[in-house]
């Protein structure tokens, strides 16, 4: 509040029983408790016009807050609040975490190697070369030029079968907004893996979805452990998350006669498809059959989390609700795929990722590790409780995830270590310490 300059006349609720003056002085007491000490409040003819009441209202409410504390009457001088004691005691501040000095949970790409001068480049050029109308209003599914881009790419690289693509803030942007246009189909639960991204469930769940969890193996998620009545599920079939498994051809044939069968629909998620290392890339199972799959994907873990850009392929007549990400940004990415640049940068990402992850996994020792062929994070399995290794990392200044923290149940005690922005020189010593806090 302004204390003077607050809209008094429509802050006051004037209501409850007793006369005006008491009305008042409630309302008035409710409204200086969260004012400074000091300020002023309006002089007792101007509220009184702002109330529509008589003066004497006001003068007598003013005087009982006086006798009680609340105000500082002073003749020739404006009221002014006087701090009153809190009924309870304040709060003392939340004390603030430390910054970790290793932070292995996963979720982020290599953000020193973020292509700042061919991004600049890439504005700069969009920003001299584009045409007026363009900075006009947007479309709500995207700038046409970057939805034709993101689809031969798609095509290209990913094995896709597309036309078209819906351009998103991100794939939790995404998903959120196809599962509230599955909502007004009428499908209101989704099937999710377990353990998963936590993220974008809780995302699904804002939207009204009931949430499905069933099991991942070695083989990925089992359509046939689907609840009967769900008509949608979520998967990441070229790297799970967090386990690392990669969807088999024979689970992927299920899902699709699954999502026949109940005329559902897949929501695939290419979670981290451009990172391979150790296995040849797999395609997508959109290009198994469009009609049946909602395609994912964005620069979150290629590029940065920041840019806020992303896509979604649709199976066909399906609209989404919702707005794009700014235009500038959008012929940004269009001109950097065009150009090779995104090529080029996802190239050089995957040799240096490789190399990272080599080394940490020879720095952990003879450890028991799986997810390790792919993708920016690995699984750490461990001996002893998550939980307590968790908070020992955490004293000796490394950040780690617990596997539990993305799974429904408590399972085998293991650890999702992210090494994506873990800096080279820093591998070494994050290892040791987190070998001592397992050990």
């Amino acid at each position: 509040m302004a204390g003077s300059q607050t809209n008094w006349g429509v802050l006051l609720d004037l209501s409850g029983p007793g006369p005006k003056h008491e009305q008042l002085t409630r309302a008035l007491r409710r409204a200086i408790r969260g004012l400074e000490d000091g300020v002023a409040v309006p002089p007792s003819r101007q509220l009184a016009a702002d109330l529509g009441c008589s003066r004497w209202v006001v003068t007598q409410a003013y005087a009982q807050l006086v006798a009680e504390g609340y105000l500082d009457g002073r003749t020739g001088s404006a009221t002014r609040v006087r701090r009153v004691a809190s009924e309870s005691p304040p709060k003392a501040p939340a004390r603030k975490e430390p910054p970790p000095r290793y932070d292995l949970a996963p979720g982020l790409p290599d953000l020193r190697h973020f292509p700042r001068q061919r991004w600049a480049d890439a504005v700069r050029g969009v920003l001299t070369t584009v045409p007026h109308a363009d900075f006009g209003l947007p479309d709500r599914a995207g700038h046409p030029r970057l939805r034709a881009t993101l689809a031969g790419y798609l095509r290209r690289v990913r094995g896709a079968e597309t036309d078209d693509v819906v351009v998103c803030g991100g794939v939790t942007d995404g998903v959120t907004r196809v599962c509230r246009a599955l909502r007004e189909r009428g499908v209101t639960r989704l099937a999710v893996e377990d353990p998963g991204w936590t993220r974008l469930h809780r995302a699904a769940a804002a939207t009204g979805m009931a949430i499905d969890p069933v099991p991942v193996d070695d083989e990925g998620i089992d359509a046939g452990r689907i609840p009967r009545g769900t008509r949608a599920v979520l998967v990441t079939p070229a790297h799970q998350f967090p386990t690392g498994t990669v969807l088999s051809p024979r689970r992927r044939a299920e899902l699709l006669d699954w999502a026949r069968d109940v005329d559902g629909l897949i929501l695939e998620d290419d979670y981290d498809a451009e990172f391979r290392y150790d296995r040849r890339p797999v395609g997508t199972v959109q290009g198994m059959d469009p009609t049946r799959v909602a395609l994912f994907g964005s620069v979150s873990k290629t590029l940065s989390p920041a840019l806020g850009l992303g896509w979604v392929a649709l199976p066909p007549q399906w609209t989404l609700p919702g707005h794009a990400p700014p235009v500038v940004d959008q012929l940004a990415l269009a001109a950097f795929v065009e150009n090779g640049g995104y090529d080029r940068h996802l190239r050089a990402a995957r040799l240096r990722y490789r190399a990272r992850r080599d080394r940490l996994v020879d720095a952990l020792g003879p450890a028991r590790l799986s997810g390790v062929a792919a993708g920016l994070h690995l699984v750490l399995h461990l001996d002893r409780d998550a939980a307590d290794v968790t908070e020992s990392a955490r004293a000796k200044g490394v950040k780690v995830a617990d596997l539990d923290g993305y799974r429904v149940a408590p399972g085998e005690p293991a650890l999702v270590l992210g090494y994506g922005n873990l800096a080279d020189n820093a591998v070494g010593d994050a290892a040791r310490l987190l070998r001592e806090a397992a050990g």
